[in-house]
């Protein structure tokens, strides 16, 4: 499966898929004009990835920041996930600021509503 590679802009964040080396992040800063558009191709990516997964999936959010729209984009990836869950082994890492008490918030948020444990990692 193709690398989805996307690189970070000012109001966008960097986004690594690669089923070959396992990793799996998006970082940075998300506030994009258009979230449904931006994450499309990104949850169009792990659906494909849902037909073939690895044994193991160790996804990392790693964001700073992220506006309402992305929010329910970022679920709407979480739900995925947690579809994979069920018949592989999937890590859902979210990684916040120690200062950044509204990132862990979200991470948490995100927890409750998933049957799939989010590890809260403080960096």
């Amino acid at each position: 499966m193709e690398i989805l590679h996307i690189e970070a802009t000012s109001d966008t964040p960097k986004v690594r898929l690669d089923s070959i080396s396992g990793t799996f992040e998006i970082s940075q800063r998300c506030f994009p004009e258009d979230a449904v558009g931006f994450f499309l191709p990104i949850i169009e990516w792990i659906k494909n990835y849902s037909k073939t997964p690895n044994q193991q999936s160790n996804f990392n959010f790693k964001l700073e920041y992220f506006n309402t729209s992305s929010s329910k984009q970022l679920f709407k990836i979480l739900m995925l996930l947690e579809e994979l869950s069920r018949n592989n082994e999937v890590v859902i890492s979210w990684h916040y600021h120690k200062a950044d008490s509204d990132m862990l918030s979200s991470g948490e948020r995100y927890s409750k509503l998933l049957q799939l444990p989010i590890k809260m990692v403080e960096i």
